[in-house]
């Protein structure tokens, strides 16, 4: 596409690659393992925020990619236990209300994330090449796409994968087989809310520029519709 079509194309073909990131992600958590996420934004937000702010700092963005994804997965980690009893409308609204209260802190809390003022995003560099324009975040989305569904396809074929698929068609039945709900549904939020992290960390160069109403509820209804299309 780079060699075929302009720069526009380029640019929005990139989007695609950071929102299918972003969906392979929920279709773990509600495709596979059937647990709604409607605040799935949320973890798209704090992985922008957390590779743009370590980036400002001076930290790497080999290392601050990963870490947008870690933190996520922390932030994934944090709304799977409470939720652990829930299921079905109650989870979506936990999850909605989680999204609302992760906008809340992006908006407020101006000395680290600006506020509604927003956050410049630096340009990265891998060992001193700089990822600038359309083309750079093409490849680089496209990179942690392919690496993203081959993580997924072996997850899938794992005990883990086969594991989430019976909690979907029956936690009673998975329960009485010895699978551990509690367990399981949580990593399954991990493993989420950690690939979502990393859509957010490239969507932040994507976009070069961060506000908080930019990871509403609009955006996660926008994800649950690309997993259910």
């Amino acid at each position: 596409i780079p060699v075929t079509l302009g720069e526009f194309y380029v640019g929005e073909m990139g989007g695609v690659f950071i929102f299918a990131i972003a969906g392979v992600g929920l279709m773990l958590l509600t495709g596979y393992t059937g647990l709604v996420n409607l605040g799935h934004a949320a973890f798209l937000g704090i992985g922008a925020y957390t590779n743009a702010i370590l980036l400002h700092a001076g930290v790497p963005f080999i290392v601050t990619l990963p870490a947008a994804g870690v933190m996520a997965a922390i932030a994934g980690v944090a709304i799977g236990i409470p939720t652990l009893r829930m299921s079905g409308l109650y989870l979506a609204i936990a999850t909605l209300a989680f999204g609302a209260i992760v906008g809340t802190v992006l908006q407020k809390w101006d000395s680290v994330t600006g506020g509604f003022d927003g956050f410049a995003v630096p340009t990265p560099s891998i060992f001193g090449w700089p990822i600038e324009g359309a083309t750079g975040v093409y490849y680089l989305s496209l990179a942690v796409l392919v690496f993203v569904l081959w993580v997924s396809a072996n997850v899938l074929r794992s005990p883990l994968g086969r594991a989430m698929v019976a909690i979907r068609d029956s936690e009673i039945s998975a329960q009485s087989m010895g699978i551990n709900l509690a367990l399981y549904k949580t990593v399954a939020f991990a493993i989420s809310a950690g690939m979502t992290g990393l859509a957010g960390a490239l969507f932040a160069h994507y976009v070069r520029f961060l506000a908080p109403d930019s990871f509403d509820i609009l955006l996660s209804i926008q994800f649950v519709t690309i997993v259910f299309v």
